[in-house]
């Protein structure tokens, strides 16, 4: 645990267990809500290439979680944690330029 604090810049036990806490709820909420807004677009694997399906719904699944894993975070008081992650995870990903 010692060497994850050290690795997030977190202080305390009580700080790593918010930040679990906030991954495991924008998991769970990126995915319940994935499943209504593919159908409000009439993307189902009936009308879809069971494939090209997934591709979506996992693209959608990506953008949301992005967005709800910094919402969350506020909620918990951890915004400046979740919004340095979402940099550096987007910045890995070829989106840098956007955080300069």
């Amino acid at each position: 645990m010692n060497k994850l604090k050290e690795r997030w810049g977190i202080e305390s036990n009580f700080q790593i267990a918010i930040i679990f806490i906030v991954f495991a709820i924008t998991g769970s909420t990126a995915s319940y809500i994935g499943k209504p807004i593919l159908g409000f677009l009439n993307i189902t694997p009936e009308t879809f290439n069971v494939v090209l399906y997934w591709t979506i719904r996992i693209l959608i699944l990506f953008i949301m979680y992005q967005f709800l894993l910094v919402f969350f975070g506020w909620l918990f008081g951890q915004h400046s944690f979740f919004w340095n992650f979402e940099k550096k995870m987007l910045s890995r990903l070829g989106f840098k330029r956007f955080f300069n």
